[in-house]
């Protein structure tokens, strides 16, 4: 309620819909397109930052180890055994084989993943998607035009003074990618691919580990055939996939101990070998053993590359999975545990190789291990790579597919989080079954990690390059470094990746052909997916309905209200959508408080509460119709259930406030209203029905009050001048109160059931991905409202066809 201070003016803060007498709360309104060089929200630290204790840290890496590692700690299973397949023609072949993986292993994963890619994630969040999004907060990237000048609060980073050739590079790069559809679309183009990529290996890389370890078995039973071995790969396999649904969490402190376990063992093993018989493999540090290899082998040497570069694996998904974890553990833990294990292991098994370059190399690994200890060592690489070699890639997979849901190139599926406290730790049915499928299928099918090792290659390598040039864009457009730093980064590793590159596309009908088919299929799909969605987006865009229409349809005479909230979802972030006329046609009849609501993914893993919704009220005002733009993260719960509207609401009432409050008396409105919308309304230039409108977010702090550039002394002095009168705050409270009461009245969820069919004069390419293979998806994917997790007897939907 309201009522009269002590120096005459009007003072009030909400409580349950009521106005009240106190001004230290006075909140007021929050303009967020203003705000250009906002500090990043202090949610947005994550568990990433500098401040995380170290009692934390420890725990992380810990779990890092049962997560992580295990791919590339088991990698020594089978890198010598792909690489010397036909044996080992020279002693010294093993010394310059060793010398790279030596240095592979290093500038690959500890120097460019490890300590620098690992600083370009999005708040905490890694992967090649994650640098994408990164890149799109600091230029307008994204193919679908539903940009908001009000999104860049929460986007943006502060703008920190930097030498002015780097702002110059900066700005041209920027430029150059907002400016140029054919930059656009490579870049996204780059990053699906190795998304394609990054979940095609989650395919190969558990059939080829577990293959591996199974093979060992042929050393204690001979007699062992091939379709047997291959039968014991899927039960594990099947296992595996079964236990995901406990979430990466539980999952990481239960083989955290057994992966720990492995790499002290591996490395002992390692050091073991290395005094037994050769100490002067130590020798393969100095990199002329890399010429002299090259220089015997010629084209050979080169060819095996590509078996070499399995050292590597799991390097991808290390960096995807930073979600799961933070810089520091992973820092600690690879610097301290898997570096120092694995370079053990691969120099142990060249010193035995060395001594023993007659026998079987297929089982390399287990040859090298001491007979008393071979049990113990089969058993702890078995359940390692059941656990490590499948275990990080499945969680890559699920972070990857994450990302491609909120950003609309993949079918909807259904994502459960594992974990309170971390929200990158996720479980995902469906993709979990696919998964689970698919591997089963490559180990029946292709049955020897040969084959399946060279298709790995190609998705590792790929991958590695896209990083590469991600990370170079990252360097020159965020991170603003000197040109001779980003000079020596792209020449370095792209140089060298693209000789793995070529050494692995030589073998491309052994092996590397499977991968990119998997990857043309999944590309096919979010390539559909992603062009029918901005091919509606801008049909919508088209047929926004103007002003005056959107008028005169609330005006209409048959227009009945009942009681109720009405929450109409739509996907555009501005205008009203044409599904509204098209319902009011059908059935003239609306809710008495309608909320045309909007959910927009930003490329950023979370958006605070406090900062999520953006409002505007429809004209005319009596009628309580309103646009909302509910913004989430990529990695932000969504769902429509009780406790959204009840926050909905919440934020609206205040909105009714503010809004109210603001335009009040001609000073404020005038100075800081009407010139911001009359500014904002210049820099638009569409040509359909949209009109000009200021999305609106409300201030609930009295310390965001006193940073509004409108000023506290203004505020002050339109308070105690009198002008709000009483009349003015009762009407306030009572459109506060409607709206509480139009919600216990019932809330009802519209919405539309758009069917999209391509054009009768389009060409047959475009009947096609519309007409069947879109349509195939949609019908087999998610519903909206299962997504949504709307209620279904609230649920009202709508049909609706768009050609576009």
């Amino acid at each position: 309620m309201a009522q009269a201070g002590a120096g005459g003016g009007l003072e009030m803060v909400p409580h349950s819909g009521d106005l009240e007498l106190e001004l230290p709360a006075v909140n007021w309104l929050r303009q967020d397109s203003l705000y250009r060089d906002a500090t990043r929200p202090a949610h947005a630290a994550h568990h990433h930052g500098r401040q995380e204790s170290w009692v934390r840290t420890l725990r992380l890496a810990f779990q890092c180890v049962g997560i992580m590692y295990a791919d590339l700690g088991t990698s020594p299973l089978y890198v010598y055994a792909n690489t010397f397949k036909y044996g080992v023609k020279h002693e010294d072949d093993v010394l310059g084989v060793l010398s790279i993986i030596i240095y592979s292993f290093i500038l690959f994963t500890m120097i460019k993943i490890v300590f620098i890619a690992l600083y370009a994630n999005d708040e905490g969040d890694g992967g090649t998607f994650a640098l994408y999004s990164l890149i799109s907060r600091y230029a307008k990237i994204c193919l679908i035009p539903n940009q908001q000048d009000e999104d860049e609060l929460v986007l943006r980073y502060k703008n920190q003074a930097k030498p002015s050739a780097t702002r110059r590079r900066a700005q041209w790069m920027k430029n150059l990618l907002e400016t140029s559809k054919a930059a656009k679309v490579l870049l996204f183009s780059l990053t699906i691919l190795a998304t394609a990529l990054a979940i095609s290996d989650c395919m190969l890389n558990p059939p080829i580990s577990v293959l591996a370890a199974v093979n060992g078995l042929k050393l204690k039973a001979p007699h062992l055939t091939k379709d047997a071995e291959v039968w014991i790969t899927v039960g594990i396999l099947v296992a595996l996939f079964s236990v995901q649904r406990f979430g990466t969490d539980k999952i990481g402190y239960m083989f955290a101990p057994v992966v720990t376990v492995w790499l002290l063992l591996i490395g002992g093993i390692g050091i073991y070998n290395v005094i037994k018989y050769d100490i002067g493999t130590l020798r393969a540090f100095n990199p002329k053993y890399i010429v002299n290899y090259f220089q015997r082998n010629k084209k050979k040497g080169w060819v095996s590359l590509g078996e070499i570069l399995l050292c590597v694996t799991g390097t991808e998904a290390l960096f995807a999975d930073l979600g799961y974890f933070s810089i520091r553990s992973i820092q600690v833990s690879s610097t301290f545990g898997l570096l120092p294990s694995v370079l053990l292991t691969y120099i142990g098994q060249a010193a035995y190789l060395r001594k023993h370059m007659d026998m079987d190399i297929s089982n390399a690994f287990f040859n090298s291990v001491p007979s008393d200890w071979f049990w113990p060592t089969f058993i702890l690489a078995l359940i390692a790579s059941v656990i490590g070699s499948s275990q990080a890639m499945i969680s890559c997979a699920f972070a990857t597919m994450s990302h491609l849901q909120a950003l609309n190139c993949f079918p909807r599926v259904k994502i459960l989080r594992t974990s309170g406290h971390y929200w990158g730790q996720m479980y995902i049915p469906e993709v979990n079954i696919f998964l689970c499928i698919s591997a089963c299928v490559v180990t029946i099918s292709f049955k020897t990690t040969g084959f399946i090792a060279r298709a790995h290659e190609i998705c590792v390598v790929l991958v590695m390059v896209i990083t590469t040039f991600l990370m170079t864009i990252v360097m020159l457009l965020v991170w603003k470094v000197n040109i001779w730093w980003i000079f020596i980064f792209f020449m370095v590793f792209m140089s060298t990746e693209l000789v793995y590159t070529v050494a692995v596309l030589y073998k491309f009908i052994h092996g590397p052909y499977l991968a990119l088919a998997m990857s043309a299929v999944l590309m096919t799909i979010m390539i559909v997916w992603h062009y029918v969605h901005v091919k509606r987006y801008k049909y919508e865009l088209e047929h926004t309905v103007s002003r005056d229409k959107v008028k005169d349809i609330l005006e209409r005479q048959d227009l009945k209200r009942v009681p109720g909230f009405g929450l109409i979802y739509t996907e555009l972030v501005q205008g009203i959508p044409p599904i509204f006329p098209h319902l009011i046609e059908k059935i003239p009849t609306i809710h008495s408080v309608i909320v045309f609501i909007t959910v927009k993914h930003l490329p950023i893993p979370h958006v605070d509460v406090s900062e999520r919704f953006l409002f505007r009220q429809v004209e005319p005002k009596e009628l309580m119709v309103f646009r909302c733009v509910a913004r989430y993260g990529y990695l932000d719960t969504l769902e429509m259930a009780t406790e959204f509207v009840k926050i909905l609401v919440e934020y609206l009432q205040y909105y009714i406030r503010d809004i109210n409050l603001y335009a009040l008396g001609d000073p404020l409105r005038i100075s800081n209203y009407s010139a911001r919308i009359d500014s904002f309304s210049r820099e638009k230039s569409s040509g359909h029905a949209i009109y000009a409108e200021e999305m609106l977010t409300p201030i609930q702090s009295f310390s965001e009050l006193t940073m509004h550039p409108v000023g506290m002394s203004n505020i002050l002095t339109h308070l105690q001048t009198g002008k709000l009168n009483m009349e003015e705050m009762i009407k306030i409270e009572e459109d506060q109160k409607m709206v509480e009461r139009e919600v216990d009245n019932g809330v009802v969820y519209i919405l539309g059931e758009t069917e999209v069919v391509a054009k009768p004069h389009s060409n047959l390419l475009k009947k096609i991905i519309v007409n069947y293979v879109y349509s195939f998806l949609r019908k087999n994917s998610r519903n909206g409202e299962k997504m949504l997790s709307i209620p279904r007897g609230q649920l009202l939907k709508v049909g609706i066809t768009y050609e576009i």
